[in-house]
């Protein structure tokens, strides 16, 4: 095999995208530094592969990022000086977007670029990240960093947000697993990983604890296709990755320290992109196994 590789380089050729590819598991640069805001988060692709994440250049924006070039424009803007902490979709392609400075969850025509307020409540923190299921229902975490609590919602299709626990520690990330009859809430300063059982109606039971680690913070998460779920610990510059079960499998080291969320990516599912707060940029890494939407 290596003589053939170097008999197609020295005849001109290259080598074969196998072989080209990056090492699973080793973090490379997607965007230069910088280009964010320190509040670069909720990385999302939409269904046509295109590639999104909130506060390009500046608070307020959602950028759209070449995932080849790592070049950016700003897809729209905010108003009324919302800023939005995650990229959603739901079965229609409609975006999702977490308003932490407004008490909202917005949305975005993808067609007219038009953002609507989707639901406010006077009763929201600060709406931080959601995740949503196949019946188009919202679940959304809700901290107050300041007190160092935060509430849990779902928010079903008639737009009524319904509180569905109080009293928590940091909520933050969230997400659902592949079959969608579990819901998985960090809290970030407590450094706990929760788990619930979900009906069919989007009710929750059960709440038993997942994960725990004894140092640094959480952030998003997200589940592959198995339902490994993978966790954005926040200041130690990892994405853990834990089982079904709950037993961490590995660490991915990455380069930048504040490392805020993360989504599966490329027309395989198998290329994960990390958003990173200190650096300001977007990271990826290559993994065995897709992300469950694929």
């Amino acid at each position: 095999m290596k003589k053939i590789y170097m008999l197609a380089l020295l005849a001109g050729g290259s080598l074969p995208a196998l072989a080209q590819e990056s090492p699973l598991y080793t973090a490379r640069d997607l965007t230069a530094e910088n280009m964010f805001s320190v509040n670069i988060e909720g990385p999302n692709f939409d269904k046509a592969g295109n590639f999104y994440v909130v506060n390009f250049r500046k608070d307020g924006t959602v950028g759209k990022i070449d995932t080849k070039t790592g070049a950016g424009e700003v897809f729209v803007t905010l108003p009324d000086s919302s800023i939005g902490n995650s990229v959603n979709f739901d079965s229609k392609g409609t975006m999702y977007l977490p308003d932490f400075k407004g008490h909202n969850v917005l949305t975005v025509d993808m067609k007219t670029k038009k953002v609507s307020v989707y639901v406010h409540s006077d009763q929201f923190n600060q709406p931080n990240d959601l995740c949503i299921n196949k019946k188009d229902q919202l679940f959304a975490s809700d901290p107050n960093w300041k007190d160092g609590t935060g509430k849990l919602w779902r928010i079903d299709t008639n737009r009524k947000p319904v509180l569905l626990e109080a009293n928590m520690g940091t909520t933050n990330g969230i997400e659902l697993s592949p079959d969608e009859k579990t819901l998985y809430v960090n809290e970030a300063v407590q450094r706990n990983i929760w788990k619930y059982d979900v009906d069919k109606k989007g009710n929750i039971s059960n709440k038993t604890l997942f994960a725990s680690f004894p140092d640094y913070g959480f952030d998003g998460m997200k589940c592959d296709k198995a339902g490994n779920l993978y966790v954005a610990r926040w200041g130690k510059g990892t994405i853990a990755v834990l089982s079904p079960k709950g037993a961490l499998i590995r660490e991915v080291p990455l380069k930048g320290k504040h490392c805020s969320n993360l989504t599966f990516g490329d027309p395989d599912g198998k290329t994960v992109y990390v958003t990173l707060q200190d650096r300001k940029c977007v990271e990826t890494f290559r993994v065995e196994i897709p992300g469950k939407r694929y």
